[in-house]
């Protein structure tokens, strides 16, 4: 299976590059949508989503070399070709939440219910984003049988891309996308409630997509190590503890979700 899309001879775009940025139009399509109901001005939405998309990718590279260091130190050109795949969505998140509060506080903007609105575009940007792993054949579990693969009856691509060094992969990329998906489609069900509270959105944001990313991540055999430990499991620990946090925190929070607006 080829990584890349379109050979144009002195450039090659990639599949991974593809769907990073097919993820990116659909997230903001979107959030934009919510976010013209909420009043917020279109250029500082442009301007938070495309600065923050490229602190996001910069943050997920460099979370990704850093555990990989010795690696990269070898050969520091690799360092930027993240078309090679690469980017951890934990250090993408992290540098986009930081970089959203200072860009919210600087522009006057609601940082709490921005977060609300830009968590349904995240969680359907992670269930695209992840077959962008699949054509770099990342993000895949343990050694498993062919005819595993075909007792759970994948399209004959998945399976032709689940063969890696030589093995048949379990195709975990696929259960967190869609588990992703799933969760996205909750996230815009929840949203619709008349009731619902100010951060509580990404409090269940953070449970669903920590949640997940726990159980799924068990069965990686590529993930990021610290020590003896999964990286992504420990993240998303922190992640679920703040998530219920935020939305029983906010239980008695008369600030509904819907009366808020960014003027």
């Amino acid at each position: 299976m080829s990584s890349t899309l379109l050979d144009l001879g002195i450039i090659k775009i990639k599949w991974y590059s593809f769907f990073i940025l097919l993820a990116f139009l659909i997230a903001y399509y979107i959030i934009q949508k919510e976010a013209k109901k909420k009043n917020i001005d279109k250029e500082k939405l442009y301007d938070l989503l495309f600065y923050g998309m490229i602190i996001s990718i910069i943050g997920a590279r460099l979370y990704y070399v850093l555990f990989n260091l010795n690696y990269y130190l070898i050969d520091k050109i690799e360092i930027i070709k993240i078309w090679n795949g690469g980017l951890a969505i934990h250090g993408g998140i992290i540098t986009g939440v930081i970089f959203t509060y200072f860009f919210c506080k600087r522009k006057k903007i609601n940082f709490e219910l921005t977060l609300d609105i830009l968590v349904v575009g995240l969680i359907i940007a992670q269930a695209i984003g992840r077959w962008g792993n699949f054509f770099n054949q990342e993000a895949y579990g343990r050694i498993i049988s062919l005819s595993y693969l075909k007792s759970i009856h994948l399209p004959e691509f998945i399976i032709n891309g689940m063969y890696i060094n030589g093995y048949y992969r379990e195709p975990t990329f696929l259960y967190e996308s869609l588990a992703s998906l799933l969760g996205f489609i909750i996230l815009i069900i929840i949203r619709k409630n008349k009731k619902l509270k100010v951060l509580q959105l990404t409090g269940i944001y953070l449970v669903w997509y920590s949640t997940e990313r726990i159980i799924i991540e068990a069965l990686r055999t590529d993930s990021l190590m610290l020590y003896n430990m999964k990286m992504a499991q420990i993240i998303s620990i922190i992640g679920i503890i703040l998530g219920i946090y935020l939305v029983f925190k906010n239980i008695k929070n008369n600030r509904l979700y819907k009366d808020e607006t960014y003027k």
